[in-house]
């Protein structure tokens, strides 16, 4: 087994909260700066970034993952992986369609720019994403599994966007096998409230929208290989 570090949430410039130095191979970049072996490209609710990321990974020599941060229709933020670029882009073609259409006021929220794997920008998403879908907390599991995806509540310790502060709970049918903290050092006052955690892998990740802000490479996970098929089985693995 292979220890590798990791920064599974991380946010490019097509999220309206993403900084604009957040291009894909800026993210690529830092992550091979800082030492992780493994990342994932994230957006709010978007997938279309990600082929520009992994190209950028591929010249770096970073494992990228192509993903997004789902946005239910409780508002609880969901980590969304996938073990291929095709099948990521078919999960948010689904998504896109079942996103409130609201157009993005980048003079308020942010731009969204989308880019090609020469990091130039080739345009700009119309509708805001950072929006919910119709799309139910119980779905998601069902929908990923769907393109042979992995879910991750989000940021479970969050008082917001979360699945605990949202839902107020852990739904006892729940089938997710790997959540995220922001702040390990809640990780036993969790467990104790929520019983459901301790069949789970917990993992941590930056959430960055800075690129600054992307982890540096202290935390670890095993998998047989650095490979974005092996992460996920590492990740369904629970705890």
């Amino acid at each position: 087994m292979l220890s590798l570090t990791y920064d599974l949430h991380i946010h490019s410039c097509l999220s309206p909260c993403g900084d604009s130095d957040m291009t894909p191979a800026n993210i690529a970049g830092m992550a091979a700066v800082k030492g992780l072996d493994v990342i994932a490209l994230t957006d709010h609710n978007s997938c279309r970034n990600c082929a520009a990321a992994m190209a950028a990974g591929r010249e770096y020599g970073v494992t990228v993952i192509p993903g997004m941060e789902l946005t239910t229709q409780e508002e609880v933020h969901v980590v969304c992986l996938f073990p291929e670029l095709k099948a990521a882009l078919e999960f948010d073609a689904m998504v896109y369609a079942r996103l409130q259409r609201i157009e993005n006021k980048p003079e308020i929220f942010g731009e969204q720019l989308l880019y090609n794997e020469q990091d130039t920008i080739i345009g700009r998403e119309p509708y805001l994403l950072i929006n919910a879908t119709d799309i139910t907390f119980d779905e998601v599991s069902d929908r990923t599994a769907e393109y042979g995806g992995i879910m991750i509540p989000a940021h479970i310790d969050k008082n917001a966007n979360s699945l605990i502060a949202n839902l107020g709970f852990i739904p006892p049918d729940s089938r997710f096998t790997c959540a995220e903290l922001k702040n390990m050092s809640n990780l036993h006052r969790l467990r104790r409230e929520h019983p459901y955690l301790n069949g789970c892998k917990i993992i941590t990740n930056s959430d960055a929208h800075y690129l600054e802000q992307i982890n540096e490479p202290i935390h670890t996970l095993y998998a047989e290989e650095c490979s974005i098929r092996s992460v996920l089985d590492a990740l369904r693995t629970g705890g």
